[in-house]
């Protein structure tokens, strides 16, 4: 399971890759990457066909923890994914943009 920093994980959220955000509902809603899809980590399993198919999902939690579970998940049902070694936390750190609130990309349950 590949792991990869801000730098690049910047580059391909630029490129348009899709980005999953595994932390719960409240750290989504208090700050995340623009275009990120909210699935809590522990929802992950069970709703793996909402995540697009084909391309590498760059998975992303706060500081890089749940993001390597989540990440693990994906690949195992057999989904390209990677984990964002810094987080949430990192691109923050970098000066990257952050979004607030519900996005509707995902239903919320």
């Amino acid at each position: 399971m590949r792991e990869i920093e801000i730098g690049e994980f910047a580059d391909a959220w630029a490129a348009g890759a899709p980005v999953v955000d595994v932390r719960e509902p409240w750290e989504y809603r208090n700050a995340h990457v623009p275009g990120a899809q909210s699935l809590p980590l522990g929802q992950l399993g069970d709703r793996v066909t909402q995540i697009p198919a084909g391309a590498v999902v760059y998975m992303i939690c706060a500081s890089g923890n749940r993001s390597v579970q989540g990440a693990r998940i994906l690949v195992t049902a057999g989904r390209p994914a990677v984990s964002v070694t810094e987080g949430t936390s990192g691109w923050a750190a970098a000066g990257r943009p952050l979004d607030t609130g519900e996005d509707g990309s995902c239903p919320h349950h």
